[in-house]
């Protein structure tokens, strides 16, 4: 009798153990994360930059020759400044803004980055890290519109209250200063660096449209479905 009634209570803990194994891996297949990611490149032949002449402030320093970023192709035809984000497929999520600030600095007389991403209400930290003034004029059609000044290593934030891409930005003192900032009402965006690649991490299972914009070659897009715990590839060419 004793063995009969240690042996269901064996049965009973092994079902115990086993069902809270299965519970812990429904879970964690349900929380895992979701990504989009991919590369964007350029088919044909790449434009040559054009060099830009800074002999109208000897302040104006760099190591290399300066040349214009419209648009910059890289190693096996990757393109870089990019901005790849979900467009459509959130529904009426809402998302905080990051506390970390968003960096656009001005080096050698040039935007870095040319594009800079941030999400709205996000803090923009703004750095002269040249020997002369700047100035600097974001032209947005959906938010307030900024002129400002900015000597030598004083510091500069600003902020847009709503979405945005891109807003051209520019300097008036140096006309060949151009760039753009994308501002976005959720986190899921990225903008591509030297070898084209992007990813969009964390997305909530779900379908969606992902947006390939490029300040001087259009946009295009994407439909893509992602399921629990996946992750899908995308691939973006524009001519």
């Amino acid at each position: 009798m004793k063995t009969r009634y240690l042996l269901l209570a064996l049965v009973t803990v092994l079902a115990v153990v086993s069902s809270g194994r299965w519970l812990a891996n429904a879970v964690a297949a349900d929380t895992s994360a979701q990504s989009v990611s991919g590369v964007v490149k350029f088919e044909g032949t790449a434009p040559k930059p054009t060099q830009i002449n800074m002999s109208t402030d000897p302040n104006c320093k760099s190591s290399s020759p300066a040349t214009t970023e419209d648009v910059v192709v890289g190693a096996n035809d990757s393109l870089e400044g990019v901005v790849v984000y979900v467009a459509d497929g959130l529904g009426d999520r809402t998302f905080q803004p990051p506390a970390q600030p968003a960096v656009l600095e001005q080096k050698g007389c040039q935007y870095r980055p040319h594009v800079v991403a941030l999400q709205a209400n996000q803090k923009l930290n703004v750095v002269n890290s040249d020997a002369t003034t700047h100035n600097i004029h974001p032209s947005p059609a959906n938010n307030r519109e900024s002129n400002t000044i900015q000597p030598p290593g004083v510091p500069l934030e600003l902020s847009f209250a709503r979405e945005e891409i891109a807003i051209p930005v520019k300097c008036n003192v140096h006309p060949w200063m151009r760039g753009y900032i994308a501002v976005f009402k959720h986190p899921y965006f990225a903008v591509t660096g030297k070898d084209g690649s992007f990813e969009l991490k964390d997305l909530p299972p779900g379908s969606y449209t992902i947006t390939a914009w490029h300040g001087k070659l259009g946009t295009q897009s994407q439909k893509v479905t992602v399921s629990a715990g996946q992750s899908q590839k995308l691939e973006f060419a524009f001519k």
